[in-house]
């Protein structure tokens, strides 16, 4: 009858029987950590053996790959081939329609067409560019990203550019010195840029340097990139290429020296020649003389401003330059005389275009063109500029960014 209640235990029995559990049990405790801080121990001395042995790395590397092998090794799901079409950087970036702007201090960027509209809209207009106070647009023109721009440098030597690798930029951005997106030599300048789309036969690229050579060659001969640039015009020492233009064979081309002369002929009158020819002789020039601009015009219905570097200037139709045979002095553009001084600059300009002045000081000055009346060949021509003692005009440009609202740029 005892068993059914249990047993029972008086209670130091009880206590003795609770004790020896414990002190089994942390007997059993000690053990345990003895084995595992002896396992421990086993391990940092397997490791250190492993770090001192590169023959048992190599083997325990090879062995894990093995298993890798054993589990994972089925035949591979996805299939490589060999690309059939090469996938280009240009196949990556659209085709659309940029303005591409250069500035006279050699700033170039690029916009999309829509954005430069939009910004155009906005109440007085904004200029597209925040160029520095003493810079602005020289240059502007439409083109797709994947066409070319070539620009020539004072040293007769081409380079491309594509479109897409000039820097974006939007209306407060100035972009980036041009020089640092081809590269130029030493001494070596940018003097005029070309938007090219397709490299045909029916247009030419059409050089002049200072000391009166011209040259033609045909727009296909620049068709073959090379990212180091290549020689345009073979140039003797000490002459320059000071400007370039796209013409498609039939159009009239002007030359003009300091001494204050043009010369107009007909472009057939320069055959076409290969890159690596020097040119032929556009201008007679006296000693020391300069040929300051090249002009191509389409038609007679523009008139030709020309400047003279102490400030004074006027426009003349170019009808009123009558067409002589090349290689001859041209005739008088501008009088030359001791009022006038030399003549620095010559543009083709319209009513309704403005220009900047620029003087050896830096300063600019801008004017539009109406309020320069047209005069004839021959005469003085009337003060254009105030200058400071010292001070003369160094050249004037055509501003290509109007600083009203409505208009976009033209596709040139």
């Amino acid at each position: 009858s005892d068993l059914k209640h249990g047993y029972k235990l008086s209670e130091p029995q009880a206590q003795r029987i609770l004790e020896m559990q414990l002190q089994r049990l942390t007997g059993l405790e000690q053990d345990k950590i003895v084995a595992e801080y002896r396992d421990v121990m086993a391990k940092i001395v397997d490791l250190l053996d492993i770090l001192a042995k590169p023959a048992r790395i190599t083997a325990i590397i090879s062995g894990e790959l093995d298993d890798m092998k054993a589990k994972y090794g089925d035949e591979r799901r996805s299939e490589i081939v060999e690309n059939v079409q090469d996938l280009s950087m240009e196949d990556l970036i659209a085709a659309e329609e940029v303005v591409v702007t250069l500035s006279h201090g050699g700033y170039m960027k690029s916009q999309p067409v829509a954005d430069y509209r939009a910004q155009k809209r906005g109440g007085r207009g904004k200029q597209a560019t925040a160029t520095k106070e003493d810079d602005f647009v020289e240059k502007l023109f439409i083109a797709n990203t994947h066409d070319y721009i070539l620009c020539f440098s004072n040293r007769g030597r081409v380079y491309w550019l594509k479109v897409y690798n000039v820097p974006q930029g939007g209306r407060a951005s100035r972009g980036k010195p041009v020089v640092n997106l081809v590269p130029l030599l030493e001494h070596e300048k940018i003097t005029a840029v070309l938007p090219v789309k397709e490299f045909d036969d029916g247009h030419f690229v059409f050089m002049a340097t200072a000391n009166g050579t011209v040259k033609k060659t045909a727009l296909s001969e620049f068709s073959r990139p090379r990212p180091s640039g290549i020689i345009a015009v073979n140039l003797e020492d000490g002459d320059y290429l000071i400007g370039v233009a796209l013409t498609d064979g039939k159009q009239d081309v002007m030359l003009f020296s300091d001494a204050g002369k043009a010369l107009r002929f007909a472009e057939d009158e320069v055959r076409a020649m290969g890159r690596n020819a020097g040119g032929v002789r556009g201008m007679r020039l006296p000693d020391g003389g300069q040929v300051i601009s090249l002009l191509t015009a389409a038609d007679e219905n523009v008139s030709v401003l020309t400047a003279t570097e102490n400030g004074y200037g006027k426009r003349t139709p170019i009808g009123d330059y009558t067409k002589h045979g090349r290689g001859t002095q041209g005739m008088i553009a501008i009088a030359n005389s001791e009022r006038n001084g030399k003549l620095v600059a010559a543009q083709i300009v319209g009513d309704d275009d403005e220009i900047m002045l620029i003087t050896t000081g830096g300063v600019l000055i801008r004017t539009r063109i109406a309020e320069i009346r047209d005069m004839g060949r021959a005469t003085q021509g009337v003060r254009l500029i105030n200058l400071g003692e010292g001070e003369k005009l160094a050249g004037l440009e055509k501003i290509l960014e109007p600083d009203d609202e409505e208009e976009a740029p033209a596709a040139e």
